[in-house]
């Protein structure tokens, strides 16, 4: 007799639990719109403007629709004014997973039977921003998709918990009492586990294939045989996120993390550069992302924390003042945490002041702090500094043409471009505008015009790409040197000499290198 079951009973097979599960009032329900939309994305002639009218009928979605989508759960620059805008900006699949979501996200449930709502919709909420995050970072298609499967994969668990209530306190009990897998409990104990029933409840409700599997195979990935690589990347997502959600309640944290790495690099190939990056930034996403959906979350704490507090109870448990408590512990190591977060907001602070918010080049102020420290240097060691104004042509009339939006997606790629040509010692800042600034420590000018003339081609040659179309932009550039031992002008002579180079470059006809000397000499190419 399987353990679980009291004589005399009859434990059903999964089939019939199915059947059960399907016909509970318990059953949770589609919210109207929900359950159309699900209906009409699945119309080939289905467009944009069916599905906005659909959302926009019920106000309070639509409400809660736009409340994230103007979030910085998006970042868009604009703001999204209408559900339409909204559906055209995201897409097809991200409208009907922020719709689904919201109808599932239930922050308002109370706790009965034994089921606790709350720790379940934490746990959900976890699962889905990490399936959504893995899928970022590894630039995958429709990451809205693997947050909405991440926050139903343990739909099964509370259609379970909510249809068989008494039989599912056994199921908690055993898994407490046995540290057995969930899903061995309920199959024991109900006669089938909540992959198949999550699964084949929205199977159901006419969910599409790219949500149900990654329900069916989130415990057991391996088995999903499927030559679609996208769903293969959402069911590894969905069940990474699932195996790290444990570690709040693991006995051994590190054996969690540690599992969930090793599966992260060989099913998604993610660097442990990504991997640190995610683990340090994944509880503060989810705190945020809270917000959004009206759901409270208790002091979660972040991944290196957990870690932390079991290493420090582990090195008690060796020591003779076993007395100490628990909360001690956790105000040592938040104190550790607080001071080393700190010191990366010091330094991230420190960026900030120095990095153009734009561009991601070095800002004026940095330009002006960087040039006057070279030229003392130079004037220790005898060497000649060279500064390249850089001025990209026509930038007005190409804002005017081609809008603000795309003007600033220039500025950015042309900062991205001119970074990867300059040396590790050179300094690349934006002046102001569309104007940059190139700093040469120990280069005279006839050098620093081979350089400048290096980038000029590139630029020229260069196809900016965004958003399907692509254009081509030139730039003008102005070339002055100092030799601060011998010359007897400073930085802002300087600098002004370059600006007076490159205000020739333009008179010359734009798309070219000038280069001033002391002698009103003009050289362009």
């Amino acid at each position: 007799m399987p353990v679980g079951i009291k004589p005399g009973e009859i434990i059903m097979n999964r089939d019939e639990v199915l059947k059960v599960v399907l016909g509970s009032d318990e059953l949770p329900t589609l919210s109207t719109v929900a359950s159309r939309l699900i209906s009409i994305t699945a119309e080939e002639d289905t467009t944009i403007g069916d599905i906005s009218n659909l959302i926009s009928k019920d106000i309070s979605l639509s409400a809660k629709i736009l409340k994230v989508v103007n979030s910085s759960f998006y970042s868009f620059p604009q703001q999204i004014g209408s559900i339409h805008q909204a559906a055209s900006i995201l897409g097809t699949n991200a409208v009907r997973s922020l719709v689904l979501s919201f109808s599932f996200l239930k922050p308002d449930q109370q706790s009965k039977d034994g089921f606790d709502y709350a720790t379940f919709w934490e746990k959900s909420l976890f699962e889905a921003v990490a399936a959504r995050m893995l899928m970022t970072a590894i630039a995958a298609e429709d990451s809205e998709e693997g947050f909405v499967a991440g926050l139903l994969q343990n739909l099964g668990v509370l259609i379970l918990a909510r249809t068989f209530a008494d039989k599912y306190v056994e199921v908690d009990a055993k898994i407490a009492d046995e540290d057995v897998d969930r899903c061995y409990a309920e199959k024991t104990i109900i006669g089938a586990d909540h992959p198949f029933i999550g699964s084949e409840v929205v199977k159901n409700w006419g969910f599409p294939e790219s949500l149900i599997l990654p329900i069916c195979y989130h415990h057991e990935p391996h088995k999903l045989k499927h030559s679609d690589t996208k769903l293969k990347q959402i069911t590894d997502a969905v069940a990474l996120s699932g195996i790290l959600s444990t570690v709040y309640q693991s006995k051994t944290p590190d054996k969690v993390v540690t599992r969930f790495k090793t599966q992260a690099k060989r099913r998604l190939q993610i660097t442990n550069d990504k991997l640190d990056d995610f683990l340090e930034r994944v509880h503060t996403e989810v705190k945020e992302t809270a917000k959004f959906f009206d759901l409270k979350i208790k002091n979660q704490k972040s991944v290196a924390e957990v870690l932390q507090i079991a290493n420090a109870e582990l090195s008690i448990l060796n020591l003779s003042y076993e007395q100490m408590n628990r909360a001690l512990v956790e105000k040592t190591v938040q104190l550790e945490i607080l001071t080393a977060e700190l010191e990366k907001k010091n330094r991230i602070l420190e960026k900030l002041a120095n990095i153009d918010g734009l561009t991601e080049a070095y800002n004026h102020r940095y330009f002006q702090g960087f040039l006057s420290s070279e030229i003392k240097r130079g004037e220790r060691n005898d060497y000649p500094i060279s500064v390249v104004m850089i001025d990209i042509d026509n930038f007005k009339k190409f804002n005017d043409s081609y809008g603000h939006q795309v003007g600033d997606y220039i500025l950015k790629e042309f900062a991205t471009v001119a970074r990867e040509m300059v040396r590790e010692y050179d300094m690349f800042a934006r002046y102001g505008g569309e104007e940059f600034v190139l700093v040469l420590p120990e280069t005279k000018s006839s050098d620093a015009e081979k350089i400048a003339e290096k980038l000029r081609a590139k630029i020229a040659e260069h196809t900016f790409k965004h958003e399907m179309e692509s254009y081509h932009i030139t730039a003008s550039f102005g070339v002055a040197d100092i030799h601060p031992a011998k010359d007897k002008f400073g930085k802002n002579e300087l600098i002004a000499y370059a600006d007076e180079a490159l205000y020739t470059a333009k008179k010359k006809g734009r798309n070219r290198v000038c280069v001033y000397s002391g002698k009103k000499r003009w050289f362009s190419r």
